[in-house]
């Protein structure tokens, strides 16, 4: 039940933008969040789960406990980000103390995703610290 308020209130992260203004993001913050995004997604595409596992927090890192473990729950329960056909980064915000970056994903079979991902800096590096996709209903790329 907790796993689904925490999802929920990412989805519904814009909305909360309306009501009070959350700081906005730098530009070298923005560039090298895609950057790990991409090169994650790059890494899924081509079963490289070493690379792939790499650009994961350490909390994801040892909730998975090793690469192969990892690319094998993406693989089987997140096909859209695993191959996805195209991606479109949209804002990237601050919730509370972290930041998420939204991504609308169109997956192997055409279906429209929203990937957000929460994002954490480990030693000036940013990794992503989990994956939480959700339908993404009449939008386009």
């Amino acid at each position: 039940m907790s796993r689904l308020i925490v999802l929920l209130s990412l989805f519904l992260m814009p909305l909360a933008a309306l009501s009070e203004e959350l700081p906005k993001p730098n530009a070298a913050d923005r560039a090298e969040v895609i950057s790990v995004i991409e090169s994650q997604v790059d890494a899924f595409r081509r079963d490289d789960a070493a690379a792939a596992f790499s650009l994961a927090s350490p909390g994801i890192r040892a909730a998975f406990g090793d690469a192969q473990t990892f690319l094998a729950a993406v693989a089987a329960q997140y096909q859209p980000v695993y191959r996805p056909r195209q991606l479109k980064f949209l804002e990237l915000a601050q919730v509370d103390d972290q930041w998420v970056q939204r991504v609308l994903v169109v997956g192997p079979k055409g279906e429209f995703v929203t990937a957000l991902y929460p994002m954490v800096k480990i030693d000036g590096q940013w990794r992503t610290n989990g994956c939480f996709s959700v339908p993404s209903l009449g939008q386009g790329i």
